[in-house]
């Protein structure tokens, strides 16, 4: 369409009408002629200043016009540079193939949904005679993962925005490992994608793709070797038969309910209670504000009820696409207690050792050095319980950088060195419970969690008392974890930029933080660690965000990050001590104090005009 569209911006004008040149989506031409009609220059320059970037997530955006959002257009354009990126890689790729799924998120404005996201890439695959795995149905973020390893594929694409508010959506790479893509593959598909703008002439036809011989449905057979997979991890299917344990689960309003029942189910676990109100998927998420369970208790309302109603005592929460899980339990003074991520952490890392131990122990007593070959793995943000455990215990713990996509690809490696990965967490909720998905799952550390609970059940113990008995065993861990928020990249950079030159000397880092003495820094932005031989850290660095961490002498540690997908400068902090010491009134004491001196020396709120995390 010709458009007489004149801004006074040569390139906003250039971007517009080749906009309106590739997009075939009636919805969202329209919005944009629109737009030009108006002679909206802001709106259009929003829709259209910056194209979403292709990192190692992905791609995460709101649903709408323009490049700047998720919509047929842009998904094709980054399915075609994804696929173009893979012809490069793999000679295979032809035989082979990928795997596609996604989740429930649609937006009718715009006329975009997951669904349709998902057929348009898959007809950009099949035009260039690539095999295509698409799922028929909604499915978790998991199952996209543990095609790609299951199947042998060249890599994996699933649609969803997890956990984000409504209007979001996103598109999540797996490479031929079953992990998230890492560098540099983000960057080379990005500049695949810049090359690969204009639609291939097959490209918008989903109905012709969907009818090509290869098109595969794995639903039903990936359903069944999904379930097969993690019954490895059904210890107690006795105890799991007799249990009267009731659980109330959740799925708000995303794809889990069908998943976790048929997971409870294949462990021989009583079947959990479903929040009627939010088991069936719906993208307008009507009885939650965020459909985020790391939120805790607003999201959690509906389940406490509910298993008031039903005299149940825990409730497990999924995300909308299924691969975090959260759980409460109700408390004798009739409360219910929200555990953190860390928290859920230790429970579950404890409990896949403690299931590992007796198998082992059962299976070849002789060969004692079997648990020098057992690994756990964390994030650097995430609690050091994992750290603790293994000290005691004699496996190995090892962290890496924040995010699944680390995680996941370091396990392979230590898998395909003929290693066992036990177990991987993050302190927001994800947990790998399970080395058939190298990815977080809370499908089957829902289940995985129901057995532990039914366990304890018969040792009249509850998750709390658990927790405790493990702090008690291996060191009390406590952390305090929160943001502030700052929209000015400028501040951000004059405060870690005042902390790697502290005291107004290039390159000293504070040694103090109030009254806590710091004994050591690693700062992953520049590559910095002054425990390391040269002051070289090990894990990787990036300039692109801000990341550094403090230790101090009285066991603390604290990192301050900036966050990838958010306006935010988020802390962790854990005070770990040592097995033995148990005044828990005295180590939170100690913990509120060294925060609020990091708060008040290291991040200047009322100087930085930093708005704090609304409660």
């Amino acid at each position: 369409m010709e458009t007489s569209l004149s801004t006074g911006d040569a390139r906003l004008d250039q971007a517009v009408r080749q906009w309106l040149l590739y997009d075939k989506n009636p919805k969202t031409a329209s919005m944009v002629q629109e737009l030009v009609k108006e002679g909206a220059v802001e709106a259009l320059r929003k829709c259209f200043a910056s194209r979403m970037e292709f990192g190692t997530a992905g791609l995460r955006a709101a649903m709408g016009a323009g490049v700047s959002c998720m919509n047929d257009l842009t998904i094709i354009q980054t399915t075609q540079g994804l696929c173009r990126y893979l012809e490069d890689s793999f000679e295979s790729l032809k035989d082979r193939g990928v795997v596609i799924g996604y989740d429930a998120r649609a937006h009718p404005p715009s006329g975009g949904s997951s669904k349709r996201f998902a057929s348009l890439a898959a007809a950009v695959f099949l035009s260039r005679g690539i095999p295509v795995h698409l799922f028929s149905d909604i499915t978790p973020t998991p199952f996209v993962p543990f095609t790609v390893s299951h199947l042998g594929l060249c890599a994996g694409i699933m649609v969803t925005a997890s956990h984000n508010p409504k209007q979001d959506n996103g598109y999540k790479v797996y490479w031929e490992n079953g992990a998230q893509i890492v560098g540099p593959h983000d960057e080379g598909i990005s500049k695949a994608i810049e090359e690969n703008l204009e639609p291939w002439p097959e490209s918008w036809n989903t109905e012709e793709a969907l009818k090509s011989p290869l098109l595969k449905d794995p639903y039903q057979d990936i359903n069944t070797q999904y379930l097969k997979a993690i019954q490895n991890h059904c210890h107690h299917r006795d105890i799991n038969k007799a249990s009267e344990v009731k659980i109330v689960h959740t799925s708000v309003h995303g794809v889990g309910h069908a998943f976790v029942q048929s997971a409870f189910k294949a462990f021989d676990l009583r079947p959990p209670y479903a929040v009627e109100e939010q088991k069936d998927p719906d993208p307008e998420f009507p009885t939650v504000k965020y459909p985020n369970p790391e939120e805790g208790e607003g999201v959690l309302t509906l389940s406490f009820a509910l298993a008031d109603r039903e005299g149940a005592t825990v409730v497990l929460a999924n995300d909308p696409d299924a691969d975090r899980l959260a759980a409460a339990e109700k408390q004798d003074s009739g409360s219910w207690r929200v555990f953190t991520g860390n928290e859920l952490g230790a429970l579950l890392g404890w409990w896949m050792f403690h299931c590992w131990k007796q198998h082992n122990s059962d299976a070849a007593p002789a060969d004692a050095s079997a648990v020098k070959r057992v690994y756990m793995v964390s994030s650097t943000v995430s609690s050091k319980i994992l750290r603790a455990i293994a000290l005691k215990e004699g496996f190995h713990f090892e962290e890496t950088l924040t995010g699944f996509k680390w995680m996941g690809n370091r396990a392979k490696e230590l898998l395909d060195k003929g290693n066992t990965v036990l177990f991987a967490f993050e302190e927001a909720i994800g947990y790998m419970c399970s080395p058939s998905v190298l990815d977080k799952d809370g499908v089957s550390a829902a289940a995985i969690a129901a057995e532990m609970i039914s366990y304890l059940a018969t040792k009249n113990k509850s998750l709390s008392q658990q927790l405790t008995s493990i702090y008690e065993e291996y060191g009390y861990h406590i952390s305090k974890n929160s943001y502030f928020i700052c929209h000015d990249q400028e501040v951000i950079r004059s405060l870690f930029g005042r902390l790697r030159n502290y005291s107004n000397k290039k390159d000293s880092y504070p040694t103090e933080c109030g009254r806590f003495s710091v004994s050591a820094v690693r700062d992953l932005t520049t590559g910095y660690d002054n425990n390391q031989p040269g002051n070289k850290a090990i894990l990787p660095t990036s300039n692109s965000s801000q990341m550094i961490t403090f230790t101090f002498s009285n066991g603390g540690v604290a990192t301050l990050r900036t966050s990838g997908t958010e306006p935010k400068i988020k802390y962790y902090t854990e005070l770990c001590a040592a097995p033995g010491n148990s005044d828990v009134t005295q180590l939170k004491k100690e913990l509120d104090q060294l925060v609020d001196a990091i708060v008040e020396n290291f991040l200047q709120p009322e100087k930085n005009k930093l708005q704090p995390k609304v409660e």
